[in-house]
């Protein structure tokens, strides 16, 4: 009987993927464990192995393609004794049946016609002269007004109730009570409301521009198109998704480098040599954001009850801190974590990013490398930017911004002395973190980065 294989979820989140290569052909025998493909996700290139021996009947989706969905049909295996010609051919009615939706879909919009027969169903007001639109608050029902404005009315005799609102959410303001003054009209009675009538619908949600009504607006042959690929669209949806579910607030406080600087460079200096194929190279170098990831670390052990992420039922309280470090990649970026920072070395840290970065461009890593996490990191201060707000990344309740470290003047002792100094901003889900916690851990964390011989201890 043929075997179907089809593609799989590489990681929980994951609906679609590129089929970036085979490394099979049609005829080819493979065993368990042998790897057949290659599959491009939002984040990484992985390596497909197989599951069942048999031989390569039928290649359903070629190498290139993108978008194949999680579970549909990519390949075809012939069992042992199994004409694989005939495996192929019983297959064959099966992969179409898989694609007819997509011919169907166009069929789905003839429901858009539905609603025309609606509009007879309310019947025609019987009095030729329409009643004065009120501002959809007339009965006894609140009338949504300035207060200039409903002392303008009050003075003039005009009934609020009975104008229409130009402002926000149909809000009566000073205009329009000027506009119904100047009209002579405004001393009409409001018009009430027929009982039972339904209320008004409110006015539907701006919807953002369609492709077309943005290209409209550019000159024919000024651009060019570049489609998004798998990883741009996750990103921005998962952007639209913090934005939309995370009420984001922001801290900032400044951080003075220079005893760090001065334990970075002494730490580097007595590295020790490692033989290497380049020959001997140091154990480790480490970086100021190596160091950042450990303070940050160490910040959520001191602070537990900011080492949270939130969920609609219950709070999320973290036993270890797993810190994110967002690294800008071609097309995009990922979020590496290294996991129970607390308890590593800043040389296990910085080796370990080094590794997890290089891997990240290559799009090797793997999902459990760069899923999860409780915090994150994001530096982009050898860019040489100042301060940012950074976007926190689901299910993380904080995420650090961290800006160049420079030289400033500040006042210590009344005296105005040069320092280096580096600019944090925490960006917070007021859902599982409080302002005052969320001031307590950046506290915690401007405390280790000027303190440093406690990143050693």
């Amino acid at each position: 009987m043929p075997i179907n294989i089809t593609m799989p979820a590489l990681s929980p989140t994951m609906e679609e993927g590129n089929l970036a290569k085979w490394l099979v052909k049609e005829g080819d025998k493979v065993s368990p464990g042998d790897v057949i493909a290659e599959i491009e996700t939002d984040k990484a290139t992985m390596e497909v192995e197989a599951v069942d021996e048999g031989t390569v009947a039928k290649l359903v989706v070629p190498a290139g393609t993108e978008g194949v969905k999680v579970n549909a049909v990519i390949a075809v295996l012939a069992g042992e004794g199994e004409d694989a010609s005939a495996a192929a051919k019983a297959d064959g009615g099966a992969v179409p049946k898989a694609e007819a939706p997509k011919a169907e879909a166009p069929k789905a919009e003839a429901p858009k016609e539905a609603p025309k027969p609606a509009a007879t169903a309310a019947p025609a007001p019987a009095k030729a002269e329409p009643a004065p639109v009120a501002n959809g608050h007339a009965g006894g029902e609140r009338v949504f007004a300035s207060p200039l404005a409903r002392r303008i009315a009050k003075d003039a005799g005009v009934d609020v109730g009975a104008l229409t609102g130009s402002g926000p959410h149909g809000r009566v303001v000073k205009a329009d009570v000027e506009a119904a003054i100047s009209s002579g009209g405004a001393k009409a009675p409001a018009a009430a409301k027929a009982p039972g009538a339904p209320p008004a619908a409110p006015a539907p949600a701006p919807k953002p521009m369609s492709d077309d009504q943005v290209l409209k607006l550019f000159a024919e042959g000024s651009y060019e198109l570049v489609p998004h690929d798998n990883m741009r669209k996750t990103i921005a949806r998962r952007l639209v998704e913090a934005k939309s579910t995370i009420p984001h607030f922001y801290l900032t406080l400044d951080c003075e480098l220079d005893a760090l600087l001065a334990l970075r460079t002494q730490l580097n200096a007595a590295a020790p040599m490692k033989k290497t194929e380049k020959g001997e190279v140091p154990a480790y170098k480490l970086s100021v954001n190596d160091m950042v990831i450990k303070a940050m670390a160490m910040a959520l052990m001191a602070v537990p009850d900011a080492n949270a992420s939130w969920t609609d039922n219950a709070m999320v309280k973290h036993k270890h801190a797993d810190v994110g470090v967002a690294v800008s990649i071609p097309g995009g970026l990922i979020t590496p974590i290294i996991r129970r920072a607390d308890e590593k070395t800043l040389s296990t840290i910085s080796n370990e990013m080094k590794d997890l970065a290089s891997r990240a461009r290559s799009r090797k890593l793997k999902p459990e490398e760069y899923q999860g996490g409780t915090t994150a990191v994001s530096n982009l201060g050898m860019f040489g930017v100042k301060d940012f707000a950074a976007v926190i990344n689901p299910p993380h309740a904080t995420i650090l911004a961290v800006g160049a470290g420079e030289e400033r003047a500040v006042v210590k002792k009344g005296e105005i002395k040069i320092a280096t100094v580096m600019s944090v901003t925490l960006s917070t889900d007021h859902r599982a973190v409080d302002g005052a916690l969320g001031a307590e851990l950046l506290g915690a964390f401007k405390r280790i980065i000027e303190n440093p011989m406690g990143m050693l201890v």
